[in-house]
């Protein structure tokens, strides 16, 4: 699940985060004797699903190459309460400073991957597919995307250059729909165009329009019952995709309508923090 992640993209987000966090230095981390040794470990306190391994390596290795650190996890990995996910040692300055930074990457991305593991599992035995959106953290998208990848969903455009997504705006502001769609060929050819609908009487102009994915927003379940088989009958190869107002209480039923998707832009934006913590062993 790294084949997207960037080294360096990583290490420049953990730069911005320490910068933020230390600023021109740690004034309490300063009380610890320079040549003081520990050992520590982060210990989960609730079940999720790990994310966020190559973040919290990186932290502690831009404050202190020599710092041992032996991962008890790895990330797409369901973890339980108690469980050790991590066993470091080395200078006590740097693991004190670099704790909040490590935790805080380590208990967002794993909170991304186990809110995306909910709904995975939610809709398993079905043929949909959980999504996510470009509803992230400002500056942790593709780190989120990835979490989510790690939770079991998988990603839908990355930002606004690899789909074309048709919404109510760029319909108004380009006349039709299939206006749209066609200017979106003509602008941007080879790449996926994506209409947005909230009505069948759009989706069947989306159809008719050639879009390749057609995303339901807000209908019932009897139209979207309804779009699946409309697409089935005219020979479409267009996916269909669901989205707004899903929880996990609705979202088996919504995949049991025949859609191929279901967008979640909660599972990057109401993220709530795994929780972990640090426990610190002094040594001799």
């Amino acid at each position: 699940m790294t084949e997207k992640l960037d080294s360096q993209l990583i290490a420049r987000q953990v730069s911005a985060a320490l910068s933020e966090d230390v600023g021109p230095g740690d004034v309490t981390a300063a009380l610890v004797p320079a040549r003081q040794q520990v050992r520590a470990h982060i210990v989960a306190r609730e079940p999720a699903v790990l994310c966020g391994t190559r973040w919290v390596t990186e932290t502690f290795r831009q404050l202190d190459p020599a710092i041992h650190l032996d991962w008890r996890a790895v990330d797409g990995e369901r973890i339980a309460a108690d469980q050790v996910l991590l066993a470091i040692a080395g200078a006590a300055r740097p693991i004190l400073t670099g704790e909040r930074t490590a935790l805080n990457f380590l208990q967002t991305l794993s909170a991304t991957a186990t809110a995306a593991s909910r709904y995975v599992e939610a809709v398993a035995g079905t043929n949909c597919r959980i999504l996510d959106t470009r509803k992230t953290l400002p500056g942790l998208r593709l780190a989120q995307k990835y979490a989510t990848r790690c939770g079991g969903a998988q990603n839908h455009r990355i930002g606004l250059f690899d789909m074309v997504l048709i919404k109510e705006n760029h319909i108004i502001a380009a006349g039709s729909i299939a206006t749209a769609i066609t200017s979106a060929r003509r602008s941007s050819p080879g790449i996926p165009v994506e209409v947005e609908v909230e009505s069948l009487t759009e989706f069947d102009q989306a159809l008719a329009g050639g879009a390749d994915i057609i995303l339901l927003d807000e209908l019932t379940l009897d139209d979207m019952r309804t779009a699946v088989e409309r697409n089935r009958q005219s020979g479409s190869k267009a996916k269909l995709e669901a989205s707004g107002s899903v929880t996990l209480a609705n979202v088996r039923e919504i995949a049991l309508t025949g859609v191929d998707y279901i967008s979640i832009g909660a599972i990057t934006k109401h993220v709530q923090a795994v929780d972990l913590s640090m426990r610190f062993e002094f040594m001799a």
